[in-house]
């Protein structure tokens, strides 16, 4: 994946600007930096380091989306991936497809991530139902959840660290 619009100048840390960038441009190279910063190998030991990176990806959908953050035994990325898309207040979410996903990858253990297009990611009692209902199937095949995150334009919320998990 390449930065859109820039090439790497002479000095460290500094890049060159190919064209005009716009605002959708540097949206886009945002993007396109948190889907880096979550690529196949790195590490995650915090909701907090990931946070950033996911409101970059999620917050600005006009619809729901859900996304699995999938981790090896070491809790190092495997995959990010887009699995449902939804309205303006809701997405289905097929339990038997995330944990079909789940063992694709070889995951043990996920991250279940979804945004609010509200902007408001306190967590709603469907949330938290949906939350124990896939920790329940998942349990059953050896693949650990480790949180739920809802991500809004205001911020984003752990339902680990809440203590729903």
């Amino acid at each position: 994946m390449r930065l859109h619009k820039l090439k790497a100048s002479d000095t460290t840390g500094t890049y060159l600007v190919e064209s005009p960038v716009t605002e959708n441009d540097i949206l886009l190279m945002a993007k396109q930096l948190a889907s880096l910063r979550l690529r196949k190998g790195r590490a995650l030991t915090s909701p907090k380091d990931v946070f950033c990176h996911l409101q970059t990806l999620l917050a600005n959908y006009e619809h729901e989306v859900f996304a699995l953050l999938m981790l090896d035994s070491r809790h190092r990325v495997i995959a990010f991936e887009e699995v449902f898309r939804g309205t303006l207040d809701s997405a289905s979410v097929y339990p038997r497809e995330i944990v079909k996903l789940a063992l694709e990858h070889n995951a043990a253990a996920l991250i279940l991530v979804h945004n609010h297009p509200s902007g408001d990611p306190e967590p709603s009692m469907a949330d938290r139902n949906l939350t124990t209902k896939l920790q329940d199937a998942l349990n059953l095949v050896g693949v650990r959840t480790l949180d739920h995150v809802v991500v809004g334009n205001e911020g984003c919320v752990s339902l680990a660290e809440l203590g729903y998990l």
